[in-house]
């Protein structure tokens, strides 16, 4: 399937992060969180720091990496060299030796602990750490093309996935077994792992927005939420359906339906240009105009690529805008506890020509 798809600009990341270093205030950036070592060189491996100065970007991994680093980096055009040290001693003296001579150097303040931070300040002793905020990750919010290919294959496996899985629902399976059955079915169809563990939550169970899969039965006429998603190469589809064997009755058809305009309301919002703020109020406003304001308990969406919950946010708390390449969920939900709940989620990228759901599966209530 990975032959098949577009290729990502790899090549041109690591320049485009070294752009920001005036703004931030550095003059290399060491990076130690996984998703944007992946990001910005290829590798997939399990550990792995990425030292990009001025001139130079250095991979340093362990020995288990040594070929596949060197492969992945050569397939993926990143302009980035790769040294292996056996020993986190060796790796952090190979690390001192390649920053000589930077007098600010970068961290992730969001990938880096305490004890890294202290460990840091002895491996680098010439330089003054200096805490970087999505340095890496504003870059990852605009997908190029063959990122949301990678998306949208992801998106595509879990809605042929659910289409094959779904009728299980009449023969009354536990939460649990359906569950385990939509992510055989989504492995089964080519994704490497799902992007989160999947929500079912039937009846009761609906009120509690991530419920774990349990051994209850799901019966006819009650609200079943199901959220779930794959990965393909590297890259997270995320959907929700609430869905009903049966006819649940005119107050779960009402809460369906109001969730159903709102979420509606919030992918007509999306477009370049927008507050995500203001996507995230055209799906409350048909909520609160509905009376169950204060039951829509989370915010209505997130970015989604490498990681299943990343930049934009979509929430009434977000200060950012939508542009051209971001991928994001839109996402309401009413919980009523005692009851059940509904969620309906679709992934969308914006677009010049307007949004454009790569979730395609149906949204219908009564199976």
């Amino acid at each position: 399937m990975h032959e098949t798809l577009s290729a990502m600009d790899v090549a041109g990341r690591i320049p485009r992060a070294r752009e920001r270093f005036a703004d931030a205030g550095v003059a290399g950036l060491l990076v130690t969180r996984l998703p944007n070592v992946r990001y910005l060189t290829g590798f997939t491996g399990s550990a792995a720091m990425l030292l990009i100065t001025a001139s130079d970007a250095l991979l340093v991994t362990d020995g288990r990496y040594k070929d596949q680093s060197a492969e992945q980096i050569a397939a993926s055009g990143a302009p980035a060299r790769v040294e292996v040290g056996t020993t986190q001693t060796r790796q952090s003296e190979i690390l001192r030796e390649a920053a000589a001579g930077i007098d600010r150097l970068g961290l992730e303040a969001h990938g880096v602990t305490w004890a890294q931070q202290r460990a840091f300040g002895d491996w680098f002793p010439g330089a003054e750490l200096v805490a970087t905020e999505h340095l890496v990750e504003d870059l990852r919010m605009v997908k190029d093309p063959g990122e949301v290919a990678r998306v949208q294959a992801a998106c595509a496996i879990a809605d042929d996935a659910l289409t094959d899985v779904l009728p299980m629902l009449r023969d009354q399976p536990s939460e649990r077994d359906f569950a385990l059955r939509l992510e055989f079915a989504m492995r089964e169809r080519g994704a490497s792992a799902v992007s989160f563990d999947p929500i079912v939550a039937s009846g009761p169970n609906g009120a509690k927005p991530h419920a774990r899969p349990s051994d209850r039965k799901i019966a006819p006429n009650e609200l079943v939420v199901i959220d779930f998603g794959c990965i393909v190469d590297g890259y997270c589809s995320d959907m929700t359906r609430t869905v009903s064997v049966g006819d649940p009755g005119p107050d779960a058809r009402r809460l369906w339906d109001t969730v159903l305009l709102s979420q509606q309301a919030g992918r007509n919002a999306v477009a370049i240009g927008v507050e995500c703020a203001a996507v995230d109020k055209a799906c409350r406003d048909v909520i609160d105009d509905a009376g169950w304001g204060e039951e829509f308990v989370h915010g209505t969406g997130h970015g989604v690529g490498l990681e299943i919950h990343e930049d934009p946010r979509v929430a009434a708390s977000a200060s950012g805008t939508l542009a051209t390449g971001h991928v994001v969920t839109v996402e309401p939900g009413v919980y009523l506890p005692g009851v059940g709940g509904v969620r309906i989620e679709d992934t969308v990228v914006v677009t010049a020509d307007g949004p454009v759901a790569l979730t395609e599966f149906p949204k219908d209530l009564v199976l």
